[in-house]
Order: structure tokens, then C-alpha cells, then sequence
């Protein structure tokens, strides 16, 4: 059961492998940033700290400071391996396409 002034958010990571989903109960006025602070999700990863991190609410990103409503879904945006636009270019010079296994690309010569 929540205070009052308080209300739920889920935090969501995406990794590879897995999805880790963290539901809580916040109090009026929390960030979006703090809520991801609260989980604990980030506390061993050196590998995803601020700035390379961003945020988003049900896909659609927002700033840190964004103040949380209830029910809202806060997912950590990790940062692309690679910038999109290059990985295509580099797959057009070698025969391939976006989504397409390395394995049947064409052999060109």
C-alpha cells in the first residue's frame, strides 16, 4: 500500500541478454534520474554512467529532471555500439544490409 504522496514507477535496463524491471514506490517530485538512482541498477556498472546514458518515458526521451507521474515507465538508454548511419555505410561496402547475419553476405569480386 503507498503514503501519501507517493505513487509507483517502473525503471527498466535492457541488456543483451536480459531486461531488468524494478517497480517502486517514489514520492511526488522525484526525477526521473533519481528514481534510476533508487533501483540500484547502476551502482556496480562503470560501464554505464552519466553522460553517456540517457532516459526515456515509454520510449520517448526525456531530461534527467524530468519530474515522474504515476505509472510512468523509466527506461535507461544505453549508449548505440555504433552510430547507425556508419554501420549501414560500412555494410553497403561489403555487400550487406541492416539485420542480415554476417554470415550470408555476398562475396564480392
Amino acid at each position: 500500500m503507498a503514503e501519501a504522496g507517493t505513487f509507483g514507477v517502473t525503471v527498466v535496463l535492457a541488456e543483451t541478454a536480459v531486461q531488468r524491471v524494478v517497480s517502486l514506490q517514489v514520492a511526488e517530485g522525484t526525477t526521473a534520474w533519481q528514481a534510476v538512482q533508487l533501483t540500484g541498477l547502476l551502482d556496480e556498472r562503470d560501464d554505464l554512467v552519466m553522460p553517456r546514458l540517457a532516459l526515456a518515458i515509454f520510449g520517448k526521451q526525456v531530461d534527467n529532471e524530468r519530474v515522474l507521474e504515476a505509472g510512468d515507465r523509466v527506461e535507461i538508454l544505453r549508449p548505440l555500439p555504433q552510430d547507425p548511419k556508419l554501420r549501414r555505410r560500412q555494410l553497403a561496402r561489403e555487400g550487406g544490409a541492416m539485420g542480415q547475419p554476417t554470415g550470408d553476405r555476398k562475396k564480392s569480386g
